[in-house]
C-alpha cells in the first residue's frame, strides 16, 4: 500500500467522523427541551413518592 493511499483513506475516515460528530451534536441540541421535561417529571414523581410514603415516628 502506497503511503499516499493510506493518507487519503485516513482523511476520508476523519471527514466521515467529523460529519457524524456534527450530526450527533445537532441531534442532542434538538432534544434538550425534552430532556429537561423528563428530568422535571421524574423529580415530581420522586417528590410525590416522598410525600405519599409513611413517615417513621420520631423517637424521643
Amino acid at each position: 500500500m502506497h503511503p499516499e493511499t493510506h493518507l487519503a483513506l485516513h482523511q476520508l475516515r476523519a471527514a466521515d467522523l467529523c460529519a457524524e460528530a456534527d450530526a450527533h451534536r445537532l441531534a442532542v441540541q434538538a432534544k434538550r427541551p425534552h430532556a429537561i421535561r423528563t428530568r422535571l417529571g421524574w423529580t415530581l414523581v420522586e417528590v410525590g413518592l416522598r410525600l405519599a410514603s409513611p413517615r417513621p415516628a420520631l423517637a424521643h
